[in-house]
């Protein structure tokens, strides 16, 4: 089945296609689909920004399409980047971000530094029904980046004494807050 990946981010497109293309699916990129767009995220929650990415793209196609919001949320710093993850501190590139997460918390100690990526899909089938799924990674932020995979604050994220930078593409997609949020997925696809 030809799924649509309402998102331009390489990184993510790359992730989904690892993890869904063994499951059956035909994924492609929004770009790949002729979607050249760029969807105003302009929810307050995760699930709002993948709903409002997943319908643009369904609007045009009405074909299956899967849209994720997520991000890096930080105990100490009340939550932040959170949904700005992506634009936080009006930042262009991930370095400047990841840089700007680690000035911010340079005088935080180890035991106040639990953080975790948080993902919200939004699903909708070639019928237009909406299913909406959520994943959880919890770690750490390290005190520099640390590896060469992945990508956005994934040099900055711990996660059982690495990196998700460090961490191989197979270990990353069993565990990831993406991976945790295809199962919730999947399941909740299996019930229906």
């Amino acid at each position: 089945m030809k799924l649509i990946i309402a998102s331009n981010n390489k990184g993510k497109i790359r992730e989904y296609k690892q993890i869904l293309e063994p499951m059956g699916y035909e994924v492609v990129s929004q770009r790949e689909a002729g979607a050249d767009i760029e969807v105003e995220e302009t929810g307050t929650a995760f699930a709002e920004n993948s709903a409002l990415k997943a319908q643009a793209i369904y609007d045009m196609f009405g074909c299956a399409v899967l849209a994720d919001d997520s991000g890096l949320e930080i105990d100490a710093l009340n939550g932040e980047p959170g949904v700005y993850s992506a634009r936080y501190g009006g930042l262009e590139s991930d370095s400047e971000r990841t840089a700007l997460v680690l000035d911010k918390m340079k005088d935080i100690p180890e035991e106040r530094r639990g953080a975790h990526f948080t993902c919200s899909i939004c699903f909708i089938d070639s019928d237009g029904e909406h299913i909406t799924a959520e994943g959880k990674v919890f770690g750490t932020i390290g005190y520099e980046p640390v590896g060469t995979n992945g990508f956005g604050y994934d040099p900055i994220f711990m996660y059982e004494g690495k990196s998700f930078a460090e961490v191989s593409a197979e270990v990353k997609n069993n565990v990831s807050h993406r991976a945790n949020a295809l199962r919730d997925l999947e399941e909740k696809l299996k019930e229906r």
